[in-house]
């Protein structure tokens, strides 16, 4: 054991030339895909018999390099389909590089539009997203969801440098929790066990810059405990987030008495060099009307939101996104 602490900064070493060789090796590959596909689509916008240049090209391969797998007709359309979708946009292009090839499938079959496309490349770089965690944020919409949720964008969560576009820069107005398979009549109780079992997914949908600190977290004022749902540390910005868990309607006073929690943990539990702590409601529902109310006189750090227990239909966040762009037009 002590010789291995010994040489751990060698062992570090390998390690991050490993992992620097390994996405080296990613880069040139997916650079190779997109010049094929380029090749391709050049060709067979020239050619009347385009398809038969694909099929030639098939045969070739298999002639030089017959062991190498993905270069069957299936595979070159969709390098072709992948330089068609970003050769017209020197933003998007040079990222792409940066993901693996299965994950640049994925967003390039699950998006359609290249501002979506865009913002699910950024979103992966920067979470380090593996295939599971990216297929389930596009199937869980995160990025209509992500959109609809300008109202949730905190005064304590600036966006960091340069990241001013970046996703998970403001907390979302509609979770989904679809991950948690609750059955039709849940109590609290059930939700909080169902959020601690599937804890990995929960902080996935969140976003991965949360760090779990506790459940039923105790605080104590005057001599009396207080109880926190969930409580989190968000690393990105420096501070403790509160969550309190609700399986009904949005209630006035849950806003008040999450500014007690938000105080009691500002007092008591934040550290020097920390930021003030962060609140996040989460209820089944909410009636707009009701929460500006609520939030009229309030400088309340707390975000109230949403959430989902089954998948939300991806034209119905589309339906809610074009209101939502005419509401703010007429403003």
């Amino acid at each position: 054991m002590e010789k291995e602490f010994e040489f751990l900064a060698v062992l570090e070493i390998i390690k991050e030339h490993r992992n620097n060789a390994y996405r080296k090796i990613n880069e040139e590959l997916v650079k190779m895909y997109y010049e094929i596909g380029g090749y391709l689509s050049e060709k067979v916008r020239s050619e009347s018999r385009g398809s038969k240049t694909i099929d030639k090209l098939v045969t070739a391969i298999k002639m030089q390099f017959p062991n190498l797998k993905g270069f069957n007709r299936p595979g070159l359309y969709r390098m072709m389909q992948f330089y068609d979708a970003y050769r017209d946009n020197l933003i998007v292009s040079p990222l792409v590089t940066q993901l693996s090839w299965t994950n640049n499938l994925l967003i390039l079959q699950g998006a359609k539009t290249i501002e979506e496309r865009e913002f699910y490349i950024r979103l992966c770089i920067k979470n380090n997203y593996s295939k599971r965690e990216l297929n389930r944020q596009i199937q869980s919409n995160y990025y209509e969801r992500y959109l609809l949720s300008n109202g949730n964008a905190l005064e304590s969560l600036e966006p960091l440098v340069g990241e001013e576009d970046c996703p998970n820069t403001k907390l979302l107005d509609i979770y989904s929790l679809e991950f948690l398979d609750l059955p039709n009549n849940y109590k609290e109780k059930d939700l909080k066990s169902a959020i601690m079992s599937n804890l990995k997914d929960f902080i996935l949908e969140i976003g991965k810059d949360f760090s779990f600190v506790g459940q039923e977290y105790r605080i104590q004022v005057g001599g009396r405990d207080f109880y926190i749902d969930l409580l989190f540390y968000n690393r990105a910005y420096s501070c403790l987030v509160a969550f309190e868990l609700k399986i009904g309607e949005f209630e006035p006073e849950y806003l008040s008495k999450m500014n007690f929690y938000l105080e009691a943990l500002d007092r008591q539990e934040r550290k020097e060099g920390e930021n003030p702590s962060v609140g996040i409601i989460l209820c089944s529902s909410k009636n707009e009307t009701v929460v500006e109310y609520a939030q009229a006189r309030s400088n309340s750090p707390t975000a109230i939101s949403t959430y989902e227990t089954k998948l939300i239909d991806k034209k119905l966040l589309q339906q809610k996104l074009v209101e939502y762009q005419k509401t703010f037009e007429q403003k």
